[in-house]
């Protein structure tokens, strides 16, 4: 059996936008029956929230479309081994995508904005809805990025 297809998202805090994008590709890829072959997680690139729960805005989205959270999930800092363990790593803006620059190393997975993988025209920095508060619209992002991201992996990795 193959190595399961390690996926990584990243946002800032890991409270709101990444852990959101965590669960929405796991809820995808269980309904695509591929569960097996995928070990996600969620990191933020800073540590003010390292511990806490997902932000209640977030909770409160993915409970309005049915979308389960881990109730184990913590927000947590990438690290830089996070970069050489994931071979996809999704980041939500570019500001995050600047902060990986310090840790990138050659054996390094792929690392694109999330919104790479959005309907062209999609602006490619996920709005942060810990300011916005519109986590409605950062949901529907999230998930049209998701539902191509999870195409692309299975091309790309003959799932």
């Amino acid at each position: 059996m193959r190595q399961p297809i390690r996926v990584l998202f990243v946002c800032t805090g890991n409270i709101c936008r990444s852990p959101l994008a965590e669960a929405v590709f796991a809820h995808l890829v269980k309904q695509a029956d591929l569960t097996a072959q995928f070990e996600l997680a969620s990191a933020g690139t800073g540590t003010w929230h390292i511990g806490e729960p997902p932000y209640f805005g977030t909770q409160d989205v993915l409970r309005a479309h049915q979308i389960p959270l881990r109730p184990e999930k913590r927000a947590q800092q990438l690290q830089p081994a996070d970069l050489r363990s994931n071979q996809y790593i999704l980041v939500a803006d570019q500001l995050n995508l600047d902060d990986l620059a310090w840790m990138r190393a050659a054996d390094q997975g792929e690392i694109r904005r999330l919104l790479e993988f959005a309907p062209p025209g999609t602006p490619l920095d996920l709005p942060d809805p810990y300011y916005t508060r519109d986590f409605e619209q950062v949901y529907e992002l999230v998930l049209q990025a998701c539902q191509s991201l999870l195409t692309y992996i299975r091309e790309k990795e003959g799932l």
